[in-house]
């Protein structure tokens, strides 16, 4: 068995039949809404030049926050790119027309729809909720506009209320709906049950809007997926109001590796999203972030670094150059013989088995916790390798040969790349 996920993804794809799912980038919307965060007009043409070269489906931004934020959608929208830019807004007439003076051809809006939202936000009844939802869908496909509408807060609107609010929205002509779990309330189970009841009802394509309040955006975000929806919103390294929503980065990924999504993903971007949302910013991933924190692709144990430096998808299933990260090896008192052996390699010592023993047990007595790390490239990756591997190059050709022991001394056989033996 050449792949060693092979297992893994039988279990992932019980009951999953081939299915696109999209992502809408909301950072340049739900991200500014982050504490502390607001983008300047050239950093969100950037941002958005950067989104759809990465390959994301619609990009969000609000016209109507502000002067800059209508220039920088106008901007945006006169770029030609090749995801949608979705112009968003609130229920009503005039944010449909400030979406228009912007030359949007996506808009999306949304109104709340929960019994809280309707009376302690709104103060409007049901009855006037669904009218206003219906006029502005009416509104925007009167002016040709394609529109999104969320109905926000839905996971705690009355259910019969939210499906009636759906087949209203529906009949009237809206593209796309969006359901959201606005305060992140809602278990994966649940989500599934929400998605799966609208799905139930009505036709219209939906797309995902989850908070991470508790923690389970990224698995809501797939339960609702597995429920009808596709299209999930994400911004880069998950920023938003309060605990933000899913992260461009954990969502391509589970999509192009778990769910076999055929999307067009340059997954080698996302450690530098992540660093130019960093930069301008300030808000620094933290180190155990997956796929871009500075320790995903960290390695200190020494039973981790044995396996590792044999074959890193032991204990790497997505190699880290894909998703632009690097390997690292943590060299300290958990590094155990292999690290010392690893080290001493490094430093053209002679490898000694009892040398490296010593030296692994002198660190443990020392209790001097991480002492280096060292980036694991290309070039000693192939030393360590072919040194354990016993490679021989022909000196004529160049072709490089595994000597392997045989039952009467031993026999060549033509070497592996590191590539295809390492998740290169």
């Amino acid at each position: 068995m050449n792949d060693p996920n092979y297992y893994a993804e039988e279990h992932n794809s019980v009951g999953m039949g081939p299915k696109k799912i999209r992502i809408l980038d909301s950072t340049l919307r739900e991200g500014e809404q982050h504490p502390g965060v607001s983008f300047t007009v050239k950093q969100r043409i950037q941002i958005a030049w950067e989104l759809d070269y990465f390959g994301v489906d619609q990009i969000e931004i609000s016209p109507i926050i502000s002067h800059d934020h209508a220039e920088a959608t106008k901007t945006i929208i006169k770029q030609g790119l090749k995801a949608d830019i979705v112009a968003h807004g609130r229920a009503l007439k005039e944010d449909i027309d400030a979406s228009l003076k912007c030359d949007a051809s996506w808009v999306a809006a949304y109104l709340g729809i929960s019994d809280i939202h309707l009376k302690d936000k709104l103060k409007i009844s049901r009855e006037q909720a669904l009218d206003r939802a219906v006029k502005t869908v009416e509104y925007a496909k009167s002016h040709g506009l394609k529109i999104r509408f969320t109905v926000e807060d839905g996971s705690r609107a009355d259910p019969q209320f939210l499906i009636n609010v759906c087949k209203a929205i529906e009949e009237a002509g809206v593209d796309r709906i969006s359901l959201p779990d606005t305060v992140g309330i809602l278990t994966p189970k649940g989500m599934y049950n929400y998605v799966k009841m609208v799905r139930s009802e009505i036709t219209t394509p939906l797309d995902a809007h989850v908070h991470n309040d508790i923690g389970f955006a990224l698995a809501n975000a797939f339960s609702a997926c597995d429920a009808g929806v596709d299209q999930i919103h994400t911004t880069i390294d998950g920023i938003g109001e309060r605990t933000g929503i899913p992260s461009l980065a954990e969502t391509a990924v589970a999509l192009t590796y778990l769910y076999k999504s055929q999307n067009d993903f340059r997954l080698d971007m996302l450690a530098d999203l992540s660093r130019l949302i960093q930069q301008y910013t300030n808000i620094v991933p933290y180190d155990s972030k997956p796929i871009v924190g500075s320790s995903a692709y960290k390695h200190k144990a020494g039973t981790h670094l044995a396996a590792i430096l044999k074959n890193p998808a032991a204990y790497e299933p997505i190699p880290p150059r894909d998703v632009g990260n690097r390997r690292t090896i943590v060299f300290g008192e958990l590094a155990g013989k292999a690290g010392a052996e690893y080290l001493m390699s490094l430093l053209s010592l002679k490898k000694d088995i009892n040398d490296a023993k010593n030296i692994a047990k002198s660190l443990k007595n020392l209790r001097m916790g991480d002492l280096l790390e060292i980036p694991l490239d290309d070039t000693v990756e192939r030393k360590i390798i072919n040194e354990e591997k016993k490679i021989v190059t022909c000196a004529e050709c160049g072709a490089s040969f595994e000597l392997v022991k045989a039952s009467d001394g031993f026999e060549l056989k033509p070497a592996q790349t590191v590539g295809e033996d390492w998740g290169q």
